[in-house]
């Protein structure tokens, strides 16, 4: 099972927005957790239910929508 595997997406739960393993933790709230300043052990303490791996998946799932944003924002002609 890849990483992202866990980020899952359900018109019934938050309103279609990217979660952890179809839990209530939209990928946008613990993408901004990790950029407050919050640790992984601290997001993980306030959040028991929530494992290493989740957070690792927020983290890849995030590095690939800035890749394709970044190559739709690519001028083709430079």
């Amino acid at each position: 099972m890849s990483r992202l595997d866990r980020i899952t997406s359900d018109p019934e739960v938050c309103h279609g927005e990217p979660v952890v393993r179809g839990l209530r933790y939209p990928v946008d709230m613990l993408l901004e957790l990790l950029t407050s300043g919050m640790s992984c052990d601290e997001i993980l303490e306030d959040y028991p239910d929530l494992e290493r791996d989740d957070l690792l998946a927020a983290l890849e799932y995030a590095a690939g929508r800035d890749r394709l944003i970044a190559h739709a924002d690519r001028d083709p002609d430079a």
